[in-house]
């Protein structure tokens, strides 16, 4: 409990940073480069007909004997979509998994703590989880809520989930998978956000037995997704050739999603979740 608590505090400090223009229409806690009606004060401009005659500076006006009205910086919101793989290839591995829902929960915390908009989506085929909060007043419950979520039954794989229920109205999205569907697939992901004009980061996690795998000797391998199996006897020089493999697609992940103008944070399970979000989301100028 201790140790959540210090967690939270840490991350109620940090605010995500997007660099897109496009904002909410809600008040927030965030500056924009607009002007609206939130209380921190600009400038004086001359008044002109149609304007709130309240905002008049009655001190200005006694002094110049002219009308101006005061401006104020307009404090918008941002909307963020958190997107979690819970199809089977991430909640077959219960470490893979709790840190998944780990790392979504921290940053959707994150999110809610800054006043943002959020609407979260656990994607597995038994139907898509979401929840649409706004505000630090759910934040403590929505982390819970993700920490608590339970892995449900074989499922198809995360972007065949996604591609029905993505959403067109966040500044930023979020991904938060392992990343073993194929490329072309992940490139039309990607292609889709840049066309919506969404930012977009891709969290991928993998698990110590994926990328490092200790087996060996004659074994029935069962994909998680599709439940089909295949015998293989496992050798060093098989195991050397499925690591080639697996680092050329995620080298080959990476350099597309900033093709596309993504950020890819790699989030292996060895690598504490407190290292990706105080440290590697500060080096890369995504939190402040």
């Amino acid at each position: 409990m201790n140790n959540r608590q210090a967690l939270l505090g840490r991350l109620q400090k940090r605010k995500v940073v997007v660099k897109t223009r496009k904002r909410g229409i809600h008040s927030g806690s965030r500056q924009s480069n607009k002007f609206g009606s939130s209380m921190e004060f600009s400038d004086f401009r001359a008044y002109q007909p149609g304007d709130d005659i309240r905002q008049i500076d009655w001190n200005v006006y006694g002094r110049t004997q002219k009308h101006y009205i005061k401006r104020f910086l307009d404090e918008q919101e941002l909307s963020i979509a958190v997107y979690l793989d819970a199809t089977s290839s991430m909640t077959k591995i219960t470490s893979k998994w709790e840190y998944a829902k780990g790392l979504a929960a921290a940053l959707s915390f994150m999110i809610l703590s800054g006043e943002d908009r959020l609407l979260f989506s656990a994607a597995a085929s038994s139907g898509t989880q979401l929840v649409k909060r706004k505000g630090s007043v759910y934040s403590r419950r929505t982390f819970l809520e993700i920490q608590n979520l339970e892995a449900g039954g074989l499922s198809q794989n995360f972007l065949g989930c996604l591609k029905d229920n993505l959403s067109k109205q966040q500044q930023l999205a979020i991904l938060v998978a392992d990343g073993f569907e194929p490329i072309n697939e992940w490139e039309s992901l990607f292609r889709k956000l840049k066309g919506l004009k969404q930012e977009f980061w891709l969290f991928q996690v993998q698990s110590n037995e994926e990328l490092a795998p200790s087996y060996s000797g004659d074994l029935k391998l069962i994909d998680s997704e599709t439940g089909t199996a295949v015998n293989v006897s496992m050798n060093t020089s098989i195991l050397a050739n499925y690591k080639n493999r697996l680092e050329q697609h995620n080298k080959q992940l990476e350099d597309l999603c900033k093709r596309f103008g993504g950020q890819y944070i790699f989030a292996p399970e060895s690598r504490g979740l407190q290292t990706v979000l105080f440290r590697d989301l500060y080096v890369k100028g995504l939190v402040r």
